[in-house]
């Protein structure tokens, strides 16, 4: 017996021998032959285990090159091969599938000898027979063409693993696009499961045809994962033009109207399993490629909402909607229920299908979070249907949930499933409408009727404490945008609705509730802080006890507590501007300056207003403020201010809300108390006294620096919130420049502070701020706004 690689050697110079007989004379015999040998050496190279580098020795020689030319050559100018050829066409796929696999070197020969594009541009061939999806049946191909295909796709796989020479053309040739097209045609979803009694085709009942179906799809979507997973992320792989393919695996997994159908094999069979899991593979990947789609193409999200309303946008399949269907409908098949899978793998599957919808979930609300989809998914032309199909459904989701929440809920046992128990649509309703709910005709569209949203969103089913935090992000993120606007009548809306005492009593900011994402804490006090800033009701909502439970931490409370032991600056910075907007809602309601927390109202005028009314506004507002006149208050205040030095308006905001509690004659001690409350921000040592509670007049003189990478440049770093006010005061060596209008707003506070604090304390203030704004008069080329507020603070301090 001669030496193996000697004997392939051998037959690849056979092959190019039959090559150039055939270039002279194409004769039956000598493509027979190709045939034998291609398959003796394809047969040779199905393994790397021998003692010789078989795939070495032949990859240095022709056979690359005539490997290709036979290929081409055997399709006689055809885009797919004749009956005739399809065996030795197959032989000679086997050959380039094996001699590259694992062998790098061997695909960059195979890349420079021409044939991946080849078989890529035969493939495109079959494409051409293949109706548009959805596809109703298979497409009719004999077990010979199904196998030159399925070997097309593993060679092409083959020659990709790893390997971003072959990726990259093959993408450049829409390979990706044109195997998912053919895997689709080929094998469609679920059709052998449910085949109309009135298909007359005995052959697509063929167990072999459809193994090749089956193992065809399977190795498609892994030469699509491989051909994805490409190092240049810039390479357009997945365009539009996929989405049609894409959700064709959903439409298997929705409800279809009775018929006389069967399956093609028995259910209890094993071939049936390798159906049932191809079929939940084509779902699986579609999902998720979808997902990851939505999440990273911008073209696709715009082309989903386009085709809503448009269905050519899909060559008429309506993308988007078959999306929500699944969402809405899609369920675990009946054949799960068959002996062939065991319990475990049935519920291993019932877990990825819930996989996939949550999938989805994120597309569609990727899809409704894309700015550029505002104006496609809200549609104003039905005004019945205000915001068009989507929204409609979008709103129909919840209010249906909320419904049959309350239908059953009397019913039932406690822990019992509603017949609708379906939180993930909740999410998916609530997360989609907020995003469309950023302009404020939008939001007034759905807290009016006939949405009339509101009261469906602080439903107890909703917003409680025991309501899922996945369905509370949604909700309170949708109230959040509800709630930036100040229109009359959403403003209106939410209070009838009890919007604020809801979240209030929904645990969102209860210290056990801390290990949810913080996001939701924080979407529920921008709630509260766009509510107080447009209406004192709403302010009183948030501050005063409730009548329900009297004795519960009231929503301000709740954040209050929440900004204090929370490590999230987010959550600090805006849970300080709820308090600053409570203290600016009350203080502008003509409160006089002089009253105090216990004082009788002033004298209200008679005439048509109603007296007890007033009297009981009035009693609310004293009761409001004698609970914001706290020391916790002013500390949380005064820390907005220190530690906001790159955030000149949250800066602006605190001494804002300082100086209007200064306005009190309770409030301006509290105030003066915690400029000198230490921060406790991370800052470099310093030879200074940090327990000085006050700095000194003179530039960085006892005050803590940091260092920049400016060389000798220094940043001052505050140790009190006194120190913040005087570094905005000076403006000199800031992470930002400080407007004026906040440098005079500083003046201002410390002109009130001074009418209601007195004492040493005080005194030290004015000998630390003194100097400094003495310094201010003196600076060339000052501001005149600024110079006449400090010339002010100065008079009023003398």
């Amino acid at each position: 017996m001669g030496d193996p690689s000697t004997d392939l050697a051998a037959l690849a110079q056979r092959l190019s021998a039959l090559l150039e007989e055939i270039h002279t004379s194409d004769s039956d015999e000598s493509w027979n032959e190709v045939e034998t040998v291609s398959q003796t050496l394809a047969n040779a190279l199905r393994s790397r285990d021998g003692p010789d580098d078989n795939h070495s020795i032949l990859g240095r020689t022709a056979l690359p090159i005539t490997l290709t030319s036979l290929f081409t050559l055997s399709l006689h100018g055809s885009g797919v091969p004749d009956d005739k050829y399809t065996s030795v066409v197959f032989e000679l796929l086997r050959v380039a599938a094996n001699i590259c696999m694992d062998h790098d070197e061997n695909r960059g020969r195979l890349l420079e000898a021409g044939l991946p594009q080849a078989i890529t541009s035969l493939l495109e061939g079959y494409t051409e027979s293949i109706p548009s999806p959805p596809h109703t049946k298979p497409l009719d191909l004999t077990e010979a063409h199904l196998r030159i295909i399925r070997t097309s796709i593993g060679a092409l796989l083959n020659a990709s693993i790893g390997y971003e020479p072959v990726k990259i053309r093959l993408i450049s040739l829409e390979a990706p696009i044109t195997i998912l097209k053919l895997s689709m045609a080929i094998y469609p979803t679920g059709f052998w499961s449910n085949v109309s009694t009135d298909i007359s085709d005995l052959d697509v009942a063929s167990e072999n045809a459809w193994a090749i179906r089956c193992g065809l799809s399977n190795w498609s979507w892994r030469a699509i994962s491989e051909l994805k997973d490409v190092k240049d992320e810039t390479l357009p792989i997945f365009t539009p033009d996929f989405l049609p393919l894409l959700v064709s695996p959903l439409l298997a997994f929705l409800p279809k109207p009775p018929q006389e159908s069967r399956a093609l094999f028995e259910p209890e069979s094993a071939f049936a399993s390798s159906l049932i899991d191809a079929d939940f593979e084509n779902l699986e990947e579609s999902c998720m490629l979808l997902e990851s789609l939505s999440l990273d193409v911008e073209d696709i999200r715009l082309a989903l909402a386009r085709g809503l309303d448009f269905p050519a946008e899909h060559s008429g399949v309506r993308c988007l909607s078959i999306i929500l269907d699944f969402v809405e409908h899609g369920s675990y098949p009946s054949l799960w229920n068959s002996p062939v899978l065991d319990d475990a793998e049935r519920k291993r599957k019932e877990k990825a299908f819930n996989i996939c919808k949550a999938a989805l979930i994120k597309c569609v609300v990727e899809v409704a979070g894309e700015e550029r989809n505002e104006d496609v998914l809200w549609d104003d032309s039905a005004p019945e249907k205000p915001g068009g199909l989507f929204v409609y459904r979008m709103v129909a989701w919840l209010k249906r949930y909320v419904q049959d929440m309350d239908a059953t809920t009397a019913e039932r046992a406690p822990d019992a499933q509603s017949t609708f128990d379906r939180e993930d649509m909740v999410i998916c309703a609530s997360l989609a409408l907020g995003n469309l709910a950023r302009r404020e005709k939008n939001s007034a569209a759905l807290v009016s009727p006939p949405y009339s949203l509101a009261p469906v969103l602080t439903s107890t089913h909703l917003l409680s404490l025991s309501t899922d935090v996945k369905v509370k992000h949604g909700v309170i993120g949708l109230l959040k945008h509800l709630a930036q606007a100040h229109s009359h009548v959403i403003q209106s809306a939410l209070g009838k609705a009890r919007v604020i005492r809801c979240i209030s009593e929904s645990g969102v900011w209860d210290e056990k509730a801390d290990a949810m994402a913080d996001v939701v804490q924080l979407s529920a006090i921008g709630v509260v802080k766009h509510m107080c800033s447009a209406n004192v009701e709403h302010t009183y909502a948030l501050v005063l006890p409730s009548s329900r439970s009297p004795t519960s931490p009231t929503g301000l409370a709740q954040v209050l507590a929440l900004v204090k032991r929370s490590d999230s600056v987010p959550i600090q910075s805006e849970g300080s501007r709820v308090l600053v907007n409570v203290v600016k809602s009350l203080w502008s309601n003509n409160i006089p300056a002089s009253t105090t927390a216990d004082s009788q109202p002033s004298p209200i005028a008679t005439g048509t207003v109603d007296k007890e009314d007033l009297l009981d506004k009035q009693r609310k507002r004293n009761a409001a403020i004698r609970t914001v006149l706290t020391p916790e208050s002013t500390s949380i205040l005064a820390s907005l201010v220190g530690r906001s030095a790159k955030y000149p308006l949250l800066v602006n905001e605190g001494v804002v809300a300082l100086s209007l509690l200064s306005t009190h004659k309770e409030g301006g001690p509290l105030v003066l108390d915690s400029l000198t409350v230490p921060l406790g921000l991370d800052m470099p040592a310093s030879p200074a006294d940090s327990t000085s509670p006050l700095t000194t007049a003179t530039n960085d003189v006892g005050s803590p620096t940091s260092t920049t990478t400016s060389g000798n440049t220094r940043l001052n770093t505050p140790r009190h919130p006194l120190d913040m006010l005087i570094f905005t005061l000076k403006n000199v060596d800031n992470p930002v420049n400080f407007p004026v209008e906040v440098r005079v707003n500083v003046c201002s506070f410390f002109i009130q502070l001074a009418r209601h604090a007195s004492g040493e304390e005080l005194d030290r203030v004015k000998a630390t701020v003194r100097p400094v704004l003495e310094s201010l008069l003196l600076v060339p080329d000052k501001e005149e706004m600024l110079a006449k507020a400090v010339q002010r603070v100065l008079d009023a301090w003398s």
